[in-house]
This record gives structure tokens, C-alpha cells and sequence, in this order.
């Protein structure tokens, strides 16, 4: 009887093999891991290489301007330099910006100041720099001419910046962050359900099915399967975040690197216990279809599914995240997301985590259920209702 209870290790085993072995699934795997590690090389490249900025200038003073712009940036810390082209006139710096052969112009425009001028956008380092460039040389010869420093013709003026969350996730990262997970989410439940639902097809189309239910309890066949997809689809979202942890270490992002993983290690666990429930859904899909073709019919309602959350991760602000953070499959992309935003309190991931996992555990009596009841049916397609109205 023991022998029979532990029958389901077999199973699973047996589809960790077959998974492995197959070549499609372990190149898309090593390819996903490539795409993120070039991915964020290529962006901390980019965000890394420095920033040069050619100026046409006209007039000795002008100069003055960009060798005090290239002291603001180096002061401010960044990449950015400014090279001065001397020309002759407007004429010639308008004709080099036109050709592309300088990034901007500045040229003196009495009694303003002085005017950059550009081709089709303002450059933004440009407008940074060099205007305050001009705004401290103005003020410099503004208070020798009134004979009073510059400190006390700026005194008053000092604006310093308090963070009250030190070291929280930058928005815009946490928007990314959020995003991989709904993606994550979203890749491994189609791929790892999809396979499940066709496999559990094929073995009702090919008969095989009812020599399996000779050797074994239906249930311990479905609890095999449900555990070695649910391994490897562990296994599989452990390396996609590890690489994703190790490129935001590499790329200069380690000051964020602690609230990040805390949220990435939650949206492992929270999904490990919701892909029970999916994977549990994504069987019965396939023991409601009689063949290959109808399976696209009785998965229909768990793709919608899977695509609202989806979108729930990306788009929902607000209260309705905060909402969804809390409901059961939902709250594997949600929950996390706040956590990386830094939005949610440290004992909401185990309220929510607790309540998917009575959800889940639900869900998977009643799937049992219905996998049982339909699994030996092969008159024709069957909805869920049918399937529950059929004795053991």
C-alpha cells in the first residue's frame, strides 16, 4: 500500500527526464539566461559610456562657458564633457549643427546671455550644464560688480535633499522589476502548463492512460506530474533570477540589489505554491479533451486567466495593486512588485502567501476531482460541470 502512495516520485521523476532531455526546452532556457545577462550588460554599458558633447562656440567668452560646464559635470559626478569648436560667426555654428557635425551650438545673445541652438531637441546635458554655467558666471561678475562674494550674494539659496527611505528601489527600476516577474510568471506558466495539459492528452488519446490506471491511482498520477513540473519550473525561475540579481550586481545597481532579491526570493515562493493550483487546472484542461484539438477549447478559461494576471502586474497602481496583492494567483506577480517598490509592510507577503495557499489547496481537491472523474472519459470533449456530475 506504501508502494502505491510513493508511486507519484516515479511519475515525477519521470517528467523531470523527459523535460531535460528535451533539446528545445533546455536551449530556450540557456538562450532566456543569455538574453538577461547581455541584456543588462548592454544597458550598464550604455549607461556607463561617457557622454561627449561637442559645442560650436563664437567669442572668446564663450569658452569660458564650456570649461565651466566640464567643472559642473565632473563636479556632479557623470560621464559628460563638453569640447569647444570655435567658429567665426552664427552663421558657420547654425551650418554645423544642420550637417550634424556638432551636437549644439552657443552663441552670445545680448542682453540675455547667450542662446544654444540645436538641430530638431533640446540635448539635455546641454541644458543642464551649460545654463548653469552661464547662471554662475553671471552671478560671479553680478557680485563684483556690487562688490559683495559670491557666498553672500547666494547665501540663503543652499537646497539640500532628505530621503526618508534611504535606500529604496529608484521608480523606475521597480516598474522594470515588476514587469520581469508578470513576464516571468506569465512564460513559465504557459510553457510548463501547456506541457502538462498535452501530456496528460496524449495519454488519454493513445490509451495509455487506462494501462497507467491499471498500475496506479489516478490521483498519485496527477500528483507526479504536478510535482515534476512544478521542480523544474522552480529550478527554471531560479536561474532566470539569479542571472537577473547577478547582472544588476555587475551593472552598479548593488545599493538596490538587497530589496530586490528579498522581493525576487518572495515571487519564487509565492509562485512555487500558486503553480500547484495552475498546474493542477492546466491537468484537468487535458483530461476534459478527448484529443490535441480540443485541448485549445478546454484551456481557454486558464490562458484568460493567465493573461489577466499578467496584466494585473504591469498596469495596476494603487489601491487595486494593493487589492490584487492579496488575491490568490494574482498575488504571485503583485505581492512581489510592491515588495520591490518598497510599498508593502514586511508581514503582508505572509497574509497573502497564507491565504493562496489555502486557495490553492482548494483548488486542487477540486481539480483532483474533476482529473479523476474525466481522465477515463473518451466519449468526447467534456466541460468541467459535466465532469463533476460523473460518479467515481
Amino acid at each position: 500500500m506504501s508502494g502505491q502512495r510513493d508511486v507519484w516520485r516515479i511519475v515525477a521523476a519521470r517528467e523531470i527526464v523527459v523535460k531535460l532531455r528535451d533539446r528545445n526546452f533546455v536551449v530556450s532556457t540557456v538562450v532566456t539566461i543569455v538574453a538577461i545577462i547581455a541584456s543588462l550588460a548592454v544597458s550598464g554599458f550604455l549607461s556607463s559610456r561617457p557622454d561627449k558633447v561637442d559645442v560650436a562656440i563664437v567669442g572668446s567668452d564663450t569658452s569660458v562657458v564650456v570649461d565651466t560646464a566640464n567643472s559642473l559635470a565632473a563636479d556632479a559626478d557623470t560621464d559628460t564633457t563638453f569640447t569647444a569648436r570655435p567658429v567665426a560667426d552664427r552663421a558657420a555654428v547654425e551650418q554645423l549643427v544642420r550637417e550634424d557635425a556638432v551636437d549644439v551650438g552657443l552663441v552670445p545673445a545680448e542682453p540675455t546671455g547667450w542662446q544654444l541652438i540645436g538641430k530638431t531637441a533640446e540635448d539635455d546635458n546641454a541644458t543642464t550644464y551649460i545654463t548653469a554655467a552661464a547662471q554662475q558666471i553671471a552671478l560671479q561678475r553680478n557680485a563684483a560688480a556690487a562688490g559683495v562674494s559670491l557666498e553672500e550674494l547666494g547665501r540663503g539659496a543652499t537646497v539640500t535633499y532628505a530621503l526618508l527611505e534611504q535606500g529604496a528601489v529608484d521608480p523606475g527600476l521597480s516598474k522594470i522589476v515588476s514587469f520581469v516577474f508578470a513576464f516571468l510568471f506569465y512564460l513559465a506558466s504557459v510553457l510548463f502548463g501547456m506541457s502538462i495539459a498535452q501530456s496528460v492528452v496524449e495519454e488519454k488519446q493513445n490509451r495509455i492512460v487506462e494501462i497507467l490506471a491499471s498500475a496506479m491511482p489516478l490521483r498519485q498520477l496527477l500528483i507526479g506530474k504536478v510535482a515534476g513540473n512544478a521542480v523544474l519550473a522552480f529550478c527554471q525561475l531560479a536561474l532566470f533570477v539569479g542571472a537577473g540579481l547577478a547582472g544588476l550586481a555587475v551593472t552598479g545597481k548593488a545599493a538596490q540589489l538587497g530589496q530586490i532579491a528579498g522581493a525576487a526570493g518572495w515571487f519564487i515562493v509565492f509562485f512555487l505554491v500558486g503553480f500547484l493550483a495552475l498546474a493542477s487546472l492546466w491537468a484537468v484542461a487535458g483530461s476534459l479533451a478527448t484529443r490535441s484539438e480540443d485541448l485549445q477549447s478546454t484551456a481557454t478559461p486558464l490562458s484568460m486567466l493567465i493573461m489577466i494576471v499578467l496584466f494585473a502586474g504591469i498596469f495596476l497602481t494603487g489601491t487595486a495593486r494593493v487589492i490584487a496583492s492579496y488575491v490568490p494567483i494574482m498575488s504571485i506577480v503583485a505581492m512581489p512588485g510592491r515588495l520591490a517598490e518598497g510599498t508593502a509592510a514586511w508581514w503582508e507577503p505572509f497574509i497573502a502567501l497564507a491565504v493562496m495557499a489555502v486557495a490553492t489547496y482548494a483548488i486542487v481537491v477540486i481539480a483532483e476531482r474533476i482529473y479523476r472523474r474525466s481522465l477515463m472519459q473518451t466519449q468526447g470533449r467534456l466541460t468541467m460541470r459535466q465532469a463533476l456530475a460523473l460518479e467515481d
